[in-house]
């Protein structure tokens, strides 16, 4: 393949070789809306008012690039426009039709010009080649040939011919086409194959050397392109046509046309399981009603209506009745797609089927998305702390302390006053999980709950956090007859606790109660002994480690295993 000819108005600056004399960010949002251009007069009539808003803007792109130059030249690479060797179009690796550099690459053009007064005079001349060059079958004429044809004044172009080995062709104003053309090639594969079926045998191998028999890279790329295109969701474009219509017509009459056609489709959708398209819909419509200009209050809330009913009781319960039922679950980010969507108000009901779903692979996906609907909507999450079903409070709890939902910290604080026993435990364990001051301040109240578990929930997270405002309490409990009468569960939560807070200032006590001896030289209990010597450990000072190595030929198994690991703890080391 060789490089473009220079045109034929003599020769022309190299443009990969020089320094543009401007930014090239109006260069890029030029051919930005050529392609948006492109694409309108291929979907909609002239006297449509997106094809006539997008004409608007291609032509309004122009003069503030008349206002550095009087022509424009593009280069044209296999994937990629190119300005001063500066890529302004295209995607690397992009051979689709939607890409215009691969648009013109493939037919052979390598340079086009554009000059003062274009988007005037011929600017929906070259959109029309440009739709037919994508619409083109094998038999009509390449974009060469088409730019001939339409004898553009202002408008340049250089090419190559694909027709002969390091042939250079060009074509301008008034220009000639090379001798041998692309239909001419055509008409002699059909002679050719003509030919084959009169002798009763057609062999592919008898086109193989032909100039236009496709290669495997060729092959490939149509099979890839046909299933793109087989592949494209209609319905999501449909939804998108909708929308421009809404946005584009003010007319109230059209307007509640598209509405009612934008509800159908919803019901649609949501009938074909197609969750990722519902999504897509809702956010369009947020766009909408952002964007868009004129609209009445009815038909704003009527749009605004769409996310509120689906996240409806009723509806949601529907939709994920329809879920526990499927075999083929969808995927995690589609349902997450779906649920960014819904309104504060479907978390409820989402925490409700959390338990009543009987698909356990649902379970997890409902989790997720549960938790990005609680994310994005704290104050919905801290109302159902507090919900009057069990079911939907319980997962309020469980998720504000997964999320550490500093705000939700007064609503479980008034929960540990609450009469069930479980709920005082779900809302200790959220508010260990939490771990701010607030948390450990409602936290030290629950030391003297009446609950076992909310009690060492309580105390262990007050130790983690090195809380030292409930020194007082748990020294109060450590010196006094209630932890005795504990179970060495709570026994050592307690003790661990205090020796955590106290420092060397605790370890007299400790010292009594693991070396002491009282009336008659009795000593404490077992157990008791113990838990000290783990308190002991985890004050780890000089002192401390002094008075654990009295005990360590303590003749109570219990108490000298007890001894040996605390000094072997972090915490135990000598000075």
């Amino acid at each position: 393949m060789t490089s473009p000819s220079h045109l034929a108005n003599g020769p022309k600056r190299d443009p990969e070789h020089l320094d543009p004399p401007f930014s090239a960010a109006p260069v890029e949002e030029l051919l930005r809306l050529i392609s948006k251009a492109a694409r309108a007069h291929q979907l909609y009539l002239p006297n449509n008012p997106i094809y006539r808003r997008a004409i608007e803007n291609l032509r309004a792109g122009f003069p503030p690039i008349w206002a550095e130059v009087d022509e424009l030249t593009l280069t044209i690479t296999e994937s990629e426009i190119r300005w001063f060797d500066t890529p302004v179009a295209g995607e690397a690796g992009n051979k689709s039709a939607d890409n215009l550099a691969w648009l013109f690459y493939k037919d052979g053009v390598r340079e086009l010009t554009f000059m003062k007064g274009f988007e005037e005079a011929e600017v929906i001349k070259f959109l029309a080649l440009i739709q037919r060059a994508r619409k083109g079958s094998p038999d009509e004429d390449d974009l060469v040939a088409m730019l001939w044809e339409s004898d553009l004044a202002l408008v340049r172009y250089g090419y190559v011919d694909l027709l002969q080995e390091g042939g250079v062709g060009e074509l301008a104003d008034g220009g000639e086409m090379q001798p041998v053309g692309a239909g001419e090639v055509q008409r002699n594969m059909r002679e050719a194959a003509q030919e084959s079926r009169a002798s009763g045998i057609i062999n592919i191998a008898d086109f193989d050397a032909t100039l236009y028999f496709l290669d495997d890279r060729e092959i490939e790329y149509l099979h890839t392109e046909l299933k793109r295109e087989y592949d494209r969701d209609l319905r999501v474009s449909v939804a998108s046509v909708l929308m421009d219509i809404f946005e584009a017509q003010q007319d109230p009459d059209i307007r509640k046309e598209v509405l009612e056609n934008v509800h159908t489709l919803m019901v649609y959708l949501l009938t074909a399981e197609h969750l990722s398209g519902v999504a897509y819909l809702l956010r369009e419509v947020q766009v909408t009603v952002d964007r868009a200009t004129g609209v009445t209050d009815q038909h704003r809330q009527q749009l605004v209506q769409l996310a509120e009913r689906l996240s409806a009781p009723e509806a949601l319960s529907q939709l994920l009745q329809a879920l526990d039922e499927m075999t083929t679950l969808p995927a995690q980010s589609e349902l997450g797609e779906l649920f960014d969507q819904l309104r504060p108000v479907g978390l409820s009901t989402v925490f409700l089927w959390l338990r009543k779903t009987q698909n356990e692979a649902l379970r997890p996906l409902l989790q997720a998305a549960a938790g990005r609907l609680a994310g994005a909507n704290t104050s919905e999450l801290v109302r159902l702390i507090t919900a009057k079903e069990p079911e939907v409070a319980t997962e309020a709890i469980r998720l504000a302390g997964a999320l550490k939902t500093q705000a939700a910290v007064m609503a479980l604080a008034r929960i540990l006053g609450d009469t069930n026993v479980e709920m005082r435990r779900l809302a200790a364990q959220a508010l260990a999980e939490i771990g701010s001051p607030g948390a450990m301040q409602a936290l030290d109240r629950a030391i003297d709950d009446s609950d076992r578990d909310v009690r060492v929930a309580a105390v262990r997270a007050m130790t983690a956090r090195a809380y030292r405002p409930a020194l007082a309490r748990l020294e109060g409990v450590v010196k006094g007859k209630r932890v005795r009468e504990a179970d060495l569960t709570e026994k050592m939560a307690f003790f661990e606790g205090y020796g955590a807070l106290c420092g060397d200032a605790g370890v007299a006590h400790l010292d009594s109660v693991l070396n002491g001896k009282g009336f008659l030289g009795r000593r404490e209990d077992s157990e008791v002994r113990a838990c000290a010597a783990i308190a002991l450990g985890r004050v780890g000072t000089p002192k401390a480690i002094d008075t654990l190595r009295k005990a360590a030929t303590e003749k109570d198994i219990v108490v000298r295993n007890a001894v040996s690991r605390a000094l072997r703890g972090p915490g135990a080391t000598e000075s």
